[in-house]
């Protein structure tokens, strides 16, 4: 990490997924604008200056009142009434997306915004190893190969073997936030398998449960280690749900529905492109040429497991 050089594209092949009607051209500018939102989620973690806990106890609360507030403009509050194995799912997958938010926010304050941004999405082969192992679904020779592309992409995108990363290997912090990053994706593959099993659970009552759980069940931390000072904090912190949970979340979704999932799946690589920009321009920190190569390859190499999925 030491060695910096401007961070490329390599992972917003826009030209590959041209939209040929508005709709279609109204998706991809929703899904290129929420990414980019998604993108400056590490700057306001950072600036915020809590600690993960905190953090996203904050998100939680400020993002579910965001979620609120648009459920009800948009008449969709009913969807949040859940029973049975619908609202035990949405449990289920609350409790994985707390632990993630916590596991990611505290590998961004051990490695930088953008290595555990890049590392974070190898969540894809999680949900494929998982899909075999739990719903014994067929793995493909294509994916397969995708898969162990997408790896050899990730170790190089780590900086484990960059030259330039190599005092950053002596530390034990920077291995402990990669370990944190693998667990926060493994977390989050668990949500979108139970997402995809769950039935009568929409994707608008998921996200609210989601923040509903984690501002009773963390609650108690800020009380007991102390709230952050009155100030530029706060403003950060209701940025993060606001904007990245509430905001984000509308704009994805609605630009999801009207694309096509081999455009969505390229599309998604906008918010890692722009995490590793966004680190670069506001902190200084840019990924190695060695490391960059590891994202392009886990960018075609993940394109090609998605759609293989």
């Amino acid at each position: 990490m030491d060695k910096l050089i401007t961070p490329s594209l390599p992972l917003v092949p826009l030209a590959g997924v041209p939209a040929t009607t508005p709709r279609e051209r109204r998706g991809v500018a929703m899904m290129v604008g929420g990414g980019l939102l998604l993108g400056t989620l590490g700057v306001f973690v950072e600036e915020a200056g809590q600690d993960p806990l905190t953090t996203v106890w904050f998100r939680c609360a400020f993002g579910g009142l965001a979620l609120m507030l648009w459920g009800a403009a948009t008449g969709r509050l009913g969807e949040l009434r859940l029973r049975g194995a619908a609202l035990a799912a949405a449990l289920a997958a609350s409790a994985l997306m707390i632990a993630n938010w916590a596991l990611f926010f505290g590998a961004i304050e051990r490695t930088s915004i953008g290595v555990a941004t890049v590392v974070f999405h190898v969540q894809p082969l999680w949900v494929l190893a998982l899909g075999a192992w739990w719903l014994r679904e067929r793995v493909s020779w294509r994916q397969a190969g995708a898969a162990l592309v997408a790896l050899g992409g990730l170790a190089l995108a780590t900086g484990l073997f960059d030259g330039g990363a190599v005092g950053n290997l002596h530390q034990r912090d920077y291995l402990v936030g990669l370990a944190m990053c693998l667990g926060g994706s493994l977390s989050y593959a668990g949500v979108t398998l139970i997402a995809k099993l769950a039935r009568g659970l929409s994707s608008f009552a998921l996200a609210w449960r989601q923040c509903a759980v984690g501002t009773v069940a963390l609650a108690w931390w800020p009380v007991l280690h102390g709230w952050p000072a009155p100030g530029a904090s706060w403003a950060w912190l209701a940025g993060l749900g606001a904007i990245h949970t509430g905001l984000a979340y509308v704009v994805l979704y609605a630009g999801m529905a009207r694309l096509e999932t081999s455009r969505i799946a390229l599309l998604q690589f906008v918010y890692p492109a722009a995490a590793i920009l966004m680190d670069w321009a506001v902190y200084g920190r840019a990924l190695s040429a060695v490391q960059m190569a590891g994202v392009a390859l886990m960018a075609v190499a993940l394109t090609a497991v998605r759609r293989g999925a």
